[in-house]
């Protein structure tokens, strides 16, 4: 890691993120990071504890003169998204992120970069540590497995929190103060296979689909990027109907929040078809890359000649794969009537897997209303049933209505507009905070998200700005100084 990350300002927030991409800290397995954050507070002296769900909670007294102002909850994730180029090696579950600077943003080597949420953490972190910065009586909020279930917000205890306001940090434009964010539920269909022996005169391909941008699902499923799992099953859909096609198997994608950048899958067919099939293969890749050349600039679709199996998948399930597959809606599907701009309901196609007898195709339906995520879920799940599988509808999370009459939006819209001179963009965004499952629970908790800007979140592009972190730090310094008497 380079040292120079150390150096940047402010210094405090910038070694604090250092220190905690050493962690590995992957969805569901934060033992690591809870046991350094826990060690973390109680270094620091102060009240520190773990509940059930292994949310970790540090509490610290107001500054002098802060006594008669709201307490806050200073509140951001402490998993990350783990995702990496296929080329390469590195192993998350025991390197910490290999960080690098370029153009005046921080991003790592070939994998995500953890500032979502960590650059949120480590700013909590260096106003916990602070001698000098004023603020009210903080509970500072690191929850688990945001990314992955949101299973840290949902088994929160009622009773846990006693602020009076919430400070999300986990937004990703630093001109924009979020006041409502979907809703998400995952689907997963899955059914078994049987295979046939393959048959004589055959040979075996595989394709490959990368190079793709990939993204945030959320965040990022507006701007009609290419979807691995979605092109692949396009050229397979072309070879059923046109080649006798048989597929061996099928890999592409990973997180259910992050849009598929690459997928590879091993089709046999009869020897004699191979120039005619490979002149057509390039037609179709042809018009494929035409469609997202201004989008997809590094797209590449590869077909290599493999080692042949000895089995294949059977024709009549193989049809209700591929049918289906084309079937299940993928990307926006509703924009939001009330607010401009803004995406209501959507599905991200994440991740299929095809082998050793199993089916598994994973997606993540979010919405606004709770009647658009049924919705769409239902149409999901009507078309996988059609073809016979079985469907699983989970880690079901409401959103969270936006409210334009709090204090603390005043509060951060007059801050800013002080500081900035200029207006903030005050909206709702697409992506799953988890501030709609902390309301449930806490339903008088005024919640506002803000943030530094990050590009990339959930793919090995990820980068956050460092001018915008360190504006973002100023930012949330002089809010802790204006905040509310009780």
């Amino acid at each position: 890691m380079s040292q120079a990350i150390r150096n940047l300002e402010p210094k405090a927030l910038w070694n604090y993120f250092a220190d905690i991409n050493s962690v590995p800290r992957a969805s569901k397995k934060e033992e690591r990071i809870v046991a350094h954050m826990v060690a973390f507070g109680k270094k620091l002296g102060l009240e520190t504890k773990v509940d059930g769900a292994q949310n970790v909670l540090i509490k610290k007294v107001a500054t002098q003169g802060m006594k008669h102002r709201k307490t806050i909850v200073l509140q951001a994730h402490l998993d990350m998204v783990h995702q990496k180029n296929n080329s390469s090696s590195f192993d998350f579950d025991t390197q910490g992120i290999a960080m690098q600077i370029s153009n005046g943003w921080v991003h790592a080597r070939e994998t995500t970069l953890g500032a979502d949420n960590g650059i949120g953490v480590a700013a909590i972190m260096s106003i916990l540590a602070s001698n000098d910065i004023a603020h009210p009586s903080i509970e500072a909020l690191f929850t688990v497995d945001e990314e992955t279930g949101m299973t840290g917000a949902m088994g929160l205890e009622p009773d846990y929190l006693k602020g009076e306001i919430l400070l999300n940090l986990d937004t990703e434009d630093d001109d924009e103060i979020s006041i409502g964010c979907a809703g998400g539920v995952d689907i997963t269909a899955t059914g078994v296979y049987e295979e046939e022996s393959t048959p004589n005169e055959s040979m075996a391909f595989q394709i490959s689909v990368n190079g793709l941008q990939g993204g945030h699902s959320g965040m990022d499923i507006h701007k009609g990027l290419g979807n691995a799992n979605k092109i692949m099953n396009r050229l397979l859909w072309e070879g059923h109907q046109n080649f006798d096609l048989a597929l061996v198997n099928l890999k592409g994608g990973g997180l259910r929040n992050a849009i598929p950048r690459e997928c590879k899958a091993i089709i046999v067919l009869n020897k004699k078809s191979q120039k005619t099939f490979e002149y057509a293969f390039y037609s179709w890749v042809d018009l494929i890359s035409k469609e997202f050349q201004t989008l997809e600039k590094n797209l590449c679709i590869d077909l290599q000649p493999t080692n042949l199996p000895k089995k294949t998948m059977t024709k009549k399930t193989q049809r209700k794969l591929i049918l289906s597959i084309y079937g299940c809606h993928n990307g926006v599907f509703r924009m939001n009537p009330a607010i401009p701009n803004l995406v209501d309901t959507s599905n991200n196609l994440a991740r299929i897997t095809v082998e050793n007898g199993i089916i598994e195709i994973a997606n993540l339906c979010r919405s606004f209303s709770e009647s658009g995520k049924k919705n769409l879920t239902n149409a999901i799940q009507s078309i996988f049933e059609l073809a016979d599988f079985k469907v699983n509808i989970s880690g079901d999370y409401p959103g969270w209505e936006p409210i334009t009459t709090t204090e603390i939006l005043t509060v951060l819209k007059n801050t800013y507009e002080k500081m900035f001179a200029e207006t903030p963009k005050i909206q709702a965004c697409h992506a799953g905070l988890e501030c709609g499952i902390l309301g449930s629970n806490y339903p008088n908790l005024e919640m506002i998200s803000f943030g530094p800007t990050i590009r990339g979140a959930h793919s090995p592009d990820e980068r956050v700005n460092i001018s915008s972190t360190q504006k973002f730090w100023a930012y949330l310094t002089e809010i802790l100084k204006n905040i509310p008497e009780k």
